[in-house]
């Protein structure tokens, strides 16, 4: 891949200067070619156009009934998958924070289980309305909704960025790939969520939502999480432009 790499004629990321100047700094030096931040690309399509499962539009019904700030989004992505332990673990940090949220529990979630049999039937009489479960959502409009004041996320990069961009902190668990470093930088070096130490432990999830939606810590995560968005509009486009325009300038070869 890095061979390959060097033969290109440029280099295109889905990420913004702000978020990474040092990273891609190290691969300029690398790499010496033109490099185009396209992101976040996101902003450029709805998601609704290429989502792999059909969006339940409840959910943003469910959330204009809630308090500015007050829910966490519980969603895992679309290849992530757990077992019924886990599941359970989720559930009772959930019920025990005391907090509203939005939980995405996709079909094929939990291995061997259709959808929501392997919840104990007492987490849904415990968490009544406080709690929304759907098998998926529109996350880009979750996301930018007022009464979101959280996002639980399986860290992957789109979902990531879908974050930054509405300002949303973020509590981090990670599943494969990219997923493990791409937590890690959220909590250790942009400091814009919390990373779940522990994998799935109904103690440490109870206490990262507290943090999160309630404490001193979520309110300065918000806080650098305002100054990058602030720094997000306007750049995709000139970026996109800058990439368009390097493209046409090629001639095409004459066969």
């Amino acid at each position: 891949i890095l061979e390959g790499t060097k033969k290109a004629s440029g280099l295109i990321f889905n990420t913004f200067q702000d978020l990474e100047e040092p990273n891609i700094a190290n691969l300029h030096e690398h790499f010496r070619l033109p490099t185009f931040l396209i992101g976040p690309f996101h902003k450029f399509f709805s998601a609704a156009s290429s989502s792999l499962l059909t969006q339940d539009r409840s959910s943003i019904y469910w959330l204009d009934t809630q308090k500015t700030s007050s829910v966490l989004y519980v969603s895992f992505g679309s290849l992530a998958a757990m077992d019924e332990k886990n599941l359970i673990e989720v559930a009772w940090g959930l019920a025990n924070s005391m907090q509203p949220f939005l939980w995405v529990v996709r079909p094929g979630l939990v291995q061997g289980s259709e959808w929501l049999e392997s919840l104990p039937d007492e987490f849904l009489e415990v968490t009544g309305k406080r709690g929304y479960i759907v098998k998926w959502a529109p996350q880009q409009e979750v996301l930018s909704h007022p009464a979101v004041g959280g996002f639980w996320t399986h860290s992957g990069w789109n979902s990531i960025l879908e974050s930054i961009c509405e300002g949303v902190p973020m509590i981090c668990s990670s599943f494969f790939g990219d997923q493990t470093v791409n937590s890690r930088y959220i909590n250790d070096v942009w400091k814009l969520g919390i990373k779940l130490e522990c994998g799935f432990k109904r103690e440490e999830i109870e206490s990262a939502i507290r943090k999160i939606m309630l404490e001193r810590e979520g309110q300065d995560i918000i806080e650098r999480l305002v100054c990058l968005k602030e720094k997000i509009d306007g750049f995709s486009s000139t970026s996109v432009n800058a990439l368009s325009d390097f493209i046409s300038s090629f001639k095409p070869s004459v066969v």
